[in-house]
């Protein structure tokens, strides 16, 4: 039988036990203690994202200034062969896209400043309601996907590393390296062809149906299915590997090693002893992952012609958008700080070896 160390502190308190509404000292203290920097950490990284915004924005704002595409000509679209030069020169010359560069810059950063995204050229409306109409479905997705993702990779991912070595597990790792090799509208594009178009199981794209007349939850699942599961499959092998190897280490930990000699079930040991001990980098992997899952998103939107931020953001590039295509960047680049930081503090909260510095 083990021995325990146990706390003269615990075992002073154990005497006098606290009341049924007063929480534990000791597990509040120790929580505190591991998220007692966190504030300092959230000053910190926006520190950090501060200048990599910037940075982001006039790294975009160059790019758009270096563009051939004429806004003006952009704008008028059609019009702009039966236009005259000077209309063109006036509808320049009310943006201000002839003015130096960095009067440019800081015009727009001003605007920034004062919630004013532009005017989408490309759309024919403004930027915030570009992003307002579509941001939300384009969450949906990713959040959809990333769901998905993490309880198949988990589950998964954890029964190759039990079985490893056997057939599951070989065919397992074939699999992630097949779907890690093709691109993401590559298998948009074959799940059309199988499901939508051989076997008429899920619809090809778009929300809704042709003929519908509103948009209703159970329509909108439907045709989002086949997006959501494209997208997860997509992302899935970075996290099924990292998963199977993670719960493999863990399977030889002298914790783990104990439970099994005690004769506890291998589902108990599998998930309730090797799994929870793997979680702790998989909440890391998440954060980092995170841009490349909003890369895939804006291809799957485009392949299945759904309403999200995917579509616009290409036709933009496609159009030099600027405003379009800076607001969105900037967007992403937001969300992705915030999810590594995010994952930072789940990790150090989950962990208890984990001190965030103060």
């Amino acid at each position: 039988m083990e021995r325990q160390h146990v706390d003269p502190a615990v075992t002073d308190r154990a005497v006098e036990p606290a009341g049924p509404s007063e929480p534990a000292p000791a597990t509040t203290s120790r929580r505190r203690g591991r998220l007692g920097g966190a504030g300092a950490v959230v000053r910190r990284r926006l520190l950090v994202a501060v200048p990599v915004l910037v940075a982001t924005s006039i790294g975009m704002f160059a790019l758009g200034a270096a563009s051939p595409i004429d806004p003006a000509k952009q704008y008028a679209g059609a019009a702009a062969f039966t236009s005259t030069e000077e209309n063109l020169a006036q509808i320049r010359a009310n943006w201000g896209v002839d003015d130096p560069l960095p009067v440019r810059y800081l015009r727009w950063i001003g605007n920034l400043l004062r919630g004013d995204l532009g005017w989408s050229t490309s759309r024919h409306e403004p930027v915030t309601s570009v992003i307002a109409a579509r941001a939300g479905w384009t969450l949906l997705l990713v959040g959809a996907a990333l769901l998905l993702v993490l309880v198949a990779s988990l589950l998964l991912g954890a029964l190759a590393a039990y079985r490893r070595g056997g057939l599951f597990d070989r065919t397992l790792r074939a699999a992630a390296y097949a779907v890690q090799s093709m691109p993401v509208f590559w298998l948009g594009l074959a799940a059309i062809a199988l499901f939508a178009l051989t076997l008429g199981w899920l619809p090809a794209g778009g929300l809704t149906d042709v003929t519908a007349t509103g948009t209703s939850w159970s329509d909108v699942a439907h045709h989002l299915v086949l997006p959501v599961v494209v997208l997860a499959v997509s992302q899935a092998p970075w996290f099924l590997l990292f998963v199977r190897d993670a719960v493999a280490d863990s399977m030889r930990e002298d914790h783990v090693l104990a439970a099994r000699a005690r004769g506890l079930p291998g589902r108990t040991v599998l998930f309730g002893h090797a799994l929870r001990t793997a979680l702790l980098p998989f909440l890391t992997l998440i954060g980092t992952h995170l841009p490349e899952l909003v890369g895939g998103a804006v291809l799957v939107e485009t392949v299945f012609s759904l309403p999200g931020l995917g579509g616009v953001t290409v036709q933009a590039a496609l159009g030099g958008d600027f405003p379009l295509l800076a607001a969105i960047t900037l967007l992403t680049t937001a969300v992705v700080l915030a999810a590594n930081l995010a994952a930072d503090l789940g990790y150090a909260a989950a962990d208890p070896r984990v001190r965030l510095d103060g």
